[in-house]
């Protein structure tokens, strides 16, 4: 009997794939180990310089930031040194460490993109409520509250309420889906996984979503009937597709995964699709750890400004560099001009207030003047402009003077 078990076992952390299908799955997850790790860790590095500032929804990306980079340093290693080896290295103990660790981690993420749903459409939607309830001090509160209830439901496993076993293709580890049928707890927990951690937060993601892009959009349409335009709520529309784009890439990449492990509970043998039924849902949620740094990146603006600026820190030669022209020495500058002008009106203009017994028609006179020194200064930048190339051309050799634009 412990034999048959053992021997059982053993089969299970065995690949069931072909060994170059299991290169493939290390070289896969490695490239995601390798964007995910620069992406969020950019995003990491960018919230810390910020980290006086970071205000409501910024928070639970950064959130969202440090549970994919957690995933990809302390479990993400395994699968791959397991694919490369055609087995799962470490037996039982890794097993459970790998699978508890990326439950954990995937309900983080979660629960932080179901709160940066809500947190979104409380802002943009009920404003008042938002002041009130969703303060920088509530969302902190907020990112704890998600690391500790990660944290209980995933250790649950380890005290009898379902187990950690190995997937189909033996690569990986994950929560015994078809525990449903083992016993009561197991039902319960597998149960509960589905419809409190994973369909519930899917709901309240897509609902929310939606109501903030109608109500964006009923605003948006209301403006430009009245000819109005607000800059303020072309920056809240940018946020808002930026949050949308991290909630529905992250649905999309886990609902296939969920629907497979969901299969399970009508299924009481241990395989009922061939292994690659559950490789690719598995590699393809995977994907949720890159795209959503680049998200942030593309539509944040501050991101982009902070990260240009740690950028130009590090790298001083990537800065802003002044652009020069050279201007040959020995030709006028129109500022001259302009300056002779100027004296010749002051010197006019002295005059009429050394004798105020003058006429309104001299006056007149002089600010005629005026304005026609102004437009023959004009048209004297203007040709200047035009002949400063042809000028630069004929005296390529010359001592010049740099002019700062």
């Amino acid at each position: 009997m412990n034999r048959s078990e053992e021997n059982r076992s053993s089969s299970a952390f065995t690949s069931t794939l072909s060994p170059a299908a299991d290169s493939c799955v290390g070289v896969a997850i490695l490239s995601v180990v390798l964007l995910s790790v620069l992406g969020n860790g950019l995003v990491l590095v960018v919230c810390y310089r910020r980290k006086n500032k970071l205000v409501g929804s910024e928070l639970l990306c950064a959130n969202l930031a440090l549970a994919d980079f957690l995933v990809c340093i302390c479990f993400y290693p395994f699968s791959i040194i397991s694919s490369f080896s055609h087995s799962w290295l470490g037996g039982n103990i890794t097993c459970v460490y790998y699978g508890l660790g990326c439950f954990f981690c995937g309900l983080c993420g979660m629960f932080t993109v179901a709160a940066i749903s809500v947190t979104r459409y409380m802002k943009i939607c009920n404003s008042l409520v938002y002041d009130v309830w969703f303060e920088d001090s509530n969302i902190r509160l907020m990112c704890f509250a998600i690391w500790l209830v990660a944290v209980v439901w995933s250790c649950l496993p380890l005290f009898g309420w379902g187990e950690y076993v190995p997937e189909p293709y033996g690569l990986s580890c994950t929560v015994a889906w078809r525990g449903y049928h083992s016993s009561t707890k197991d039902a319960f927990y597998i149960i509960c996984t589905f419809a409190v951690f994973t369909l519930i937060p899917v709901v309240l993601i897509t609902v929310s979503q939606c109501l903030i892009l109608a109500k964006l959009n009923r605003y948006s349409y209301s403006l430009s009937a009245r000819g109005i335009r607000n800059n303020m709520q072309g920056i809240e529309k940018r946020l808002s597709m930026m949050f949308f784009c991290v909630s529905l890439g992250f649905v999309v990449a886990w609902v296939p995964y969920a629907i497979v492990s969901f299969l399970f509970i009508f299924n009481e043998e241990r395989v009922y699709m061939a292994s690659e039924g559950y490789l690719f849902p598995a590699l393809f949620s995977k994907s949720s750890h890159i795209y959503n740094p680049f998200i942030y990146f593309y539509f944040n603006r501050k991101f982009q400004q902070e990260l240009r600026h740690m950028l130009h820190s590090i790298w001083p030669k990537l800065g802003g560099n002044r652009v020069s022209v050279h201007v040959p020495i020995e030709h006028h500058f129109p500022i001259h001009i302009q300056l002779q002008e100027r004296r010749r009106v002051r010197k006019k203009s002295g005059g009429v207030s050394q004798d105020r017994t003058n006429s309104k028609s001299k006056i007149k006179e002089q600010d005629k003047c005026i304005t026609n020194n102004k437009k023959q200064v004009q048209t004297c930048w203007e040709s200047m402009a035009k002949e400063a190339p042809k000028i630069l051309e004929k005296n390529p050799g010359k001592d010049t003077k740099p002019v700062s634009l």
